[in-house]
């Protein structure tokens, strides 16, 4: 069964390679290419909000820049709000984007509204759309990300949508609690194969073929040894 093309990123599109992986995906320019942006993941994270979604939105520094790409059109789409206005209205918008920018925040809180919204249901028609997930916009499309990674008080658990057969261990290094140690622990209670990946890195997946993109440190767990 087909899917979205998937770039699962840590930090984004933050280097050439990544960027280069996200123009194979598309099949033509950023410039020809029309987007819409979802930020829903934010609000159910206690250490997002208002200022960094507006931030994500606007393309702004320290949240990351695809939305200040050079997009050919790009568009706001909140998943909170489309159970309310009805699928013939938001299902062509969705449709007729070329890709999906996802942002992070607490992944479990953006699966629970992918599937009220029946944005989750549509994935599987979605063949021509590519998926570029930053954090838990990424985490989202695994099976698990972990209880440590769970921080919405609606969440039944830390399964996610199962799109792929890994989790992700995201922002290697970036924070303290981040740190390579940090996943090894995760991993053992994962009990699956994961990849950990610094905000230099992203994972490709088409077709259910996965491979990384990197110009910075990632590790496939169980161990296959640092890259």
């Amino acid at each position: 069964m087909g899917t979205v093309k998937l770039l699962l990123t840590s930090g984004g599109v933050t280097n050439p390679s990544i960027h280069e992986a996200l123009v194979d995906l598309l099949g033509k320019p950023v410039e020809e290419s029309t987007a819409l942006c979802i930020p829903t993941a934010q609000w159910g994270h206690p250490s997002c909000g208002p200022v960094s979604a507006r931030g994500f939105v606007a393309g702004l520094p320290p949240w990351g820049g695809m939305t200040s790409m050079p997009w050919r059109s790009l568009g706001l789409l909140e998943l909170t709000a489309l159970t309310t206005i009805g699928e013939d209205r938001w299902v062509p918008w969705v449709r007729e984007a070329d890709v999906l920018l996802v942002d992070g925040g607490e992944a479990t809180f953006l699966c629970h509204w992918m599937r009220e919204s029946g944005l989750a249901a549509l994935l599987p028609s979605m063949t021509d759309t590519v998926w570029v997930g930053v954090s838990a916009g990424s985490m989202v499309m695994t099976p698990r990300i972990g209880a440590d990674f769970v921080h919405w008080p609606g969440a039944p658990d830390d399964r996610t949508l199962g799109v792929v057969d890994f989790s992700i261990f995201p922002h290697l290094d970036v924070f303290p609690d981040n740190t390579m140690a940090d996943a090894e622990k995760w991993a053992e209670e994962i009990s699956g194969p994961a990849y950990v990946l610094d905000d230099q890195s992203a994972i490709r997946v088409v077709d259910g073929v996965a491979d990384v993109v990197s110009e910075g440190r990632w590790r496939r767990l169980p161990d296959d040894g640092p890259h």
